[in-house]
């Protein structure tokens, strides 16, 4: 059996059944106890498994991450709720020097299973500290995992993933995905990190992209499907590691690309994608790679943001120029 779970709830039940399934697993962050988190995210969890599985903290990024990264030393699976990804700059230094290099520096005998759930993304109109997506910072880390799911059922397969991979991760979701639905099935399942999927097959042209921009390419491929181009869609759930398999296997059959993210163009991760099919599958192109991606600017507060993202309409001219006379 399954029933429609939105994205916000799909991340409650894997957080609810993994701390039933691990004494280990813990919360921490800002307003995660009695008020439920800033979206509600971990509502119910404090009353159900007490103060201590459930830890409300005072607001010093700084402190809950070094605290997360030591509990994670001693064994515990500690899961930080830093509420938006902008605050984890304030936060870097216990996760990138710290978390990330652990097993590598002591020989693979000591490990690190921690996950690190932040919002991210514009689109709620929060302004320039409440706004950005800055995946490509930490999957420049090695020792971090990074994960970027798009839709309800992959968030919570995802997630309850992180949470029990001996790695530290950072979970991103996208804040404005919080309400969309998907069919999430009674029993217990995983998504393994590492394997992206394939939400629309297609033989024209791959889109490549991930979080909320999977919707507006799926959009997009539905228009070009009326003018009689067939885009496939890949969502890469997981930037690091990263499915590069199944990135190459559509470009042999497409030989057109565009990549699209919200963050801004330059040093974005579409440039690694970009980089990854350039160097192993460059003869398989019939037409050079495109990239589409958000304003390099900082996001402003209010409806002036709207302008920043890419749009559904440059996906479909943007495919449509490329594929040429198809």
């Amino acid at each position: 059996m399954s029933k429609k779970v939105n994205f916000r709830w799909a991340l409650n039940q894997a957080l609810d059944e993994e701390l039933a399934r691990d004494e280990k697993v813990f919360l921490i962050g800002e307003d995660i106890g009695r008020a439920g988190g800033t979206f509600g995210i971990t509502r119910n969890l404090y009353d159900k498994y007490g103060d201590l599985r459930v830890k409300d903290t005072p607001i010093s990024e700084e402190g809950i991450m070094g605290t997360a990264v030591g509990a994670a030393l001693v064994g515990y699976r500690p899961i930080v709720d830093l509420m938006f990804m902008d605050f984890i700059t304030i936060a870097m230094e216990q996760l990138a020097n710290q978390a990330a290099k652990t097993y590598y520096f002591s020989g693979g005998k000591i490990k690190v299973p921690l996950v690190v759930r932040a919002l991210a993304g514009g689109g709620f109109r929060a302004g320039g500290h409440h706004s950005q997506t800055l995946e490509s910072w930490f999957t420049h880390v090695p020792g971090l995992k990074v994960v970027y799911p798009a839709t309800a059922y992959d968030a919570k397969g995802l997630l309850k993933a992180s949470i029990r991979d001996d790695n530290p991760v950072v979970f991103l979701e996208h804040k404005s995905l919080l309400s969309v639905k998907s069919e999430i099935p009674d029993e217990d399942y995983i998504i393994p990190l590492g394997k992206a999927d394939i939400k629309r097959s297609g033989k024209d042209v791959t889109i490549i992209t991930f979080g909320r921009m999977v919707h507006t390419c799926l959009e997009a491929a539905g228009e070009l499907a009326e003018t009689g181009v067939d885009a496939e869609v890949i969502d890469l759930r997981t930037l690091l590691p990263l499915d590069t398999e199944t990135i190459l296997e559509s470009v042999r059959k497409t030989n057109h690309v565009i990549i699209v993210q919200e963050a801004p163009l330059h040093s974005g991760f579409g440039a690694e994608i970009s980089a990854l099919i350039s160097e192993q599958a460059i003869y398989e192109l019939d037409a050079p790679i495109k990239r589409i991606a958000g304003a390099f600017t900082p996001i402003p507060v209010g409806t002036t943001e709207d302008f920043l993202y890419p749009k559904v309409q440059d996906v479909v001219s943007t495919a449509k120029s490329l594929v040429g006379g198809i």
